[in-house]
Formats: C-alpha cells, sequence, structure tokens
C-alpha cells in the first residue's frame, strides 16, 4: 500500500500529462476548451480522477464530456508513457463544480452586502431604545 504522499505527488504529474495530452495528443476540437483543475489518486495507485472546467454553454460542457470519454483510452496510454509505476491508474473525468459554487457564493455574499448597507443605513442617526450600555459593570455594583 502506498502513502498518501506518493498518492499526491503521482496526482499532481497525471494532472500535468493530461492537460498536455489533451492539448497534443487528442486531436478532437472538443477538447480544446477544457482546463484540467486537479486530480486525485488512491492510495494503492490504482484509480485516478480527473476534475475539469469548460468554458462555454451546457453543449459545450457535455461535448467535452462526450470527448473525455472517447479519449480516456489515449489519454490513459500517455499517462502509462510518462510515469514510473507498475500499473497505469483507470481515468475517471469528472466535471469540476467550484466555480458554479463559488459565483453562487459570492453572489449571496453581494446580496448580503446589500443588506448589510441597508441597515446600517437605517441605524444611522438613530438611539437606542435604552441605554447605550445596557450591562451592569463592577463599577455599579460597588456604589450599590
Amino acid at each position: 500500500m502506498a502513502d498518501s504522499a506518493r498518492a499526491a505527488k503521482l496526482a499532481q504529474r497525471i494532472k500535468v500529462v493530461v492537460a498536455q495530452a489533451l492539448g497534443k495528443v487528442v486531436k478532437d476540437p472538443r477538447v480544446e476548451a477544457i482546463t484540467v483543475t486537479d486530480a486525485r489518486v488512491t492510495n494503492d495507485l490504482q484509480h485516478a480522477t480527473i476534475y475539469y472546467t469548460v468554458l462555454g454553454e451546457d453543449e459545450a460542457k457535455t461535448d467535452a464530456a462526450v470527448a473525455l470519454e472517447k479519449s480516456k483510452g489515449v489519454l490513459r496510454k500517455e499517462v502509462g508513457r510518462n510515469l514510473t509505476v507498475r500499473l497505469t491508474p483507470t481515468l475517471e473525468f469528472v466535471a469540476d463544480e467550484i466555480p458554479v459554487n463559488a459565483s453562487n457564493l459570492e453572489a449571496l455574499l453581494r446580496v448580503a452586502k446589500a443588506k448589510d448597507a441597508e441597515v446600517a443605513a437605517l441605524a444611522q442617526g438613530k438611539d437606542f431604545a435604552g441605554e447605550a450600555d445596557p450591562y451592569k459593570h463592577d463599577e455599579e455594583e460597588e456604589d450599590a
């Protein structure tokens, strides 16, 4: 069983090899807009999951997924040729959802910032309903 540090190094190497192979070896025009974002390898070095993003609309994303599935064998051959491991890991391609999630989070943060500004505008020039500091302090207890 390999350690996780070796698996992480192998994953980074696979990421680079697959990205280069998509640009040079695979002749399918549908893979031109693909960016390899991450790769993960299991600790036994048998399976690699490669995360990717695609520029474009939903149709471009589905075309890219089909093209990756079709060229999986060629990419695995390139990975095997460029790695020094006994067995070449199987490749699995997964669309990376981090950019979509990040844009959703940014939209939520913009809404929260607008609401905070709205509350600050309403609070400007207003006084407290009671005292400014409603908590008892040590000085007040000594006086009583």
